[in-house]
């Protein structure tokens, strides 16, 4: 069995459409099509078969299926093999399995919002 910790607040399933403003405390999957806002404290997951069309914010976003827009994660992503992005990615952590497809800028920040440019002009 999963830890609770593994397991989503709320899940938009597969054959689901959502065409609006989402904001959820806690993790969210979505294996369905969604498009417009999302916010989310947590874990936002974008399973297998979703397509997704909207920007992220979010503590950590794991994409195995389609994503337009951008990301921007307080913690980590994770692109899985299955992933295809097509936006830029914020992040302090950024993990790739071979096999994605994306297409984007790439910011790193090390936990430094904002100060990335300047640290690295001061280096």
């Amino acid at each position: 069995m999963a830890a609770k910790a593994d397991i989503p607040n709320c899940v938009i399933g597969d054959g689901s459409i959502f065409d609006g403003r989402f904001s959820v405390n806690g993790s969210i999957l979505i294996e369905g099509k969604f498009t417009g806002d999302i916010r989310t404290d947590d874990h936002l997951i974008v399973g297998p078969s979703g397509r997704v069309r909207t920007d992220i914010v979010a503590r950590r976003v794991t994409v195995a299926g389609t994503l337009i827009g951008n990301i921007a994660a307080s913690e980590e992503v994770t692109l899985l093999h299955t992933g295809k992005v097509l936006g830029n990615i914020t992040t302090p952590r950024l993990r790739v399995e071979p096999g994605v497809i994306t297409e984007g800028k790439v910011t790193i920040t090390s936990g430094e919002d904002g100060r990335v440019r300047e640290l690295i002009e001061q280096a």
